[in-house]
Formats: structure tokens, C-alpha cells, sequence
């Protein structure tokens, strides 16, 4: 599965498609105080994006693919760290 969920953090690993949206937004309304890991992220289906988007979790780590990072960041706000690996 693309998306991990431990307690209160996701991690989002590979390719994530839209498939991982019912899931995570399951997840999202479920959980108080959620973070985001993107470092492991290669792609990111804009269904997940918008999700992202409307919660707005607090993103641990932001993706380690410079293009999806110059993308990512942005829509979530700028909200995006660097990822720590």
C-alpha cells in the first residue's frame, strides 16, 4: 500500500494513486492532530493533493523529488520542509 497510517502520521511512499483517496480521507477526518510524511513520495494523483489541501496536515516531511516538491510545496502553502533524509 502507498500510504503507511501509524497512529497520528502517514507515509506516503512511491507512487500514490487515486485509490489511496478514500482511505486517506477516512484517515484525515479520523485523526486529530495528523501529519504527513512526503519524503518517499515519487508521484502524488491530484485526488490526494486536494485532499491534502482542504485538512491541511501538518507535513513532517516534504518529498524528496524536486519536481514534485516544487509542486507540493506551493499547493499546500509553502507548508512543505524540506524532507529530512
Amino acid at each position: 500500500m502507498p500510504i503507511r497510517y501509524d497512529d497520528h502520521l502517514a507515509r506516503f511512499e512511491a507512487a500514490c494513486t487515486v485509490e489511496d483517496a478514500l482511505p486517506l480521507a477516512e484517515w484525515l477526518e479520523a485523526t486529530a492532530a495528523a501529519r504527513i510524511d512526503l519524503s518517499a513520495c515519487t508521484e502524488l494523483h491530484t485526488a490526494l493533493l486536494q485532499l491534502l489541501m482542504a485538512a491541511r496536515p501538518t507535513v513532517v516531511a516534504g518529498p524528496e523529488d524536486a519536481f514534485l516538491a516544487g509542486w507540493v510545496g506551493p499547493a499546500l502553502g509553502g507548508a512543505v520542509p524540506l524532507s529530512s533524509r
